[in-house]
């Protein structure tokens, strides 16, 4: 059986992100910030395609696992792969959530509820501000 490599991590300097990145998609991916609800550009695409990490470009989700959670962020129920997403758990703000971070560079993403629709019961509720979206033409 052929043995499977796993991609390398990404690993850049602060001031490498902040090149690369607008200051919206650092202050969300580098530095675990939230966009405001109804306002990210993805959280009502309804097109087909995928949705990949804003900092590093792993394919995150796929459009056919996306649903209107009715939250205002972009929400899906599973991943395209599980080791194209890390998780954590984030205590901060008094609360209790599992963080969702980018399995190759540890771009915060969001976070992950288990308040999703079946079969996999998991709301993976993500900000516009760390997603690239491709389009299937």
């Amino acid at each position: 059986m052929a043995e499977i490599k796993k991609s390398p991590a990404v690993n850049k300097s602060e001031e490498e992100w902040r090149k690369q990145l607008t200051p919206e998609q650092y202050a969300v991916t580098r530095r675990k910030g939230t966009e405001p609800a109804f306002t990210g550009k993805y959280w009502n695409n309804h097109e087909r395609g995928t949705y990949k990490c804003v900092c590093c470009g792993t394919p995150l989700f796929q459009s056919e696992t996306k649903y209107d959670s009715g939250t205002g962020w972009p929400s899906f129920s599973s991943p395209i792969a599980p080791e194209n997403v890390r998780m954590e758990a984030d205590t901060t703000h008094g609360m209790r959530r599992v963080e969702v971070l980018c399995g190759k560079c540890d771009a915060h993403l969001g976070h992950v509820f288990e308040d999703g629709p079946k079969p996999t019961g998991q709301r993976y509720c993500m900000n516009s501000a760390a997603l690239d979206f491709e389009k299937i033409k």
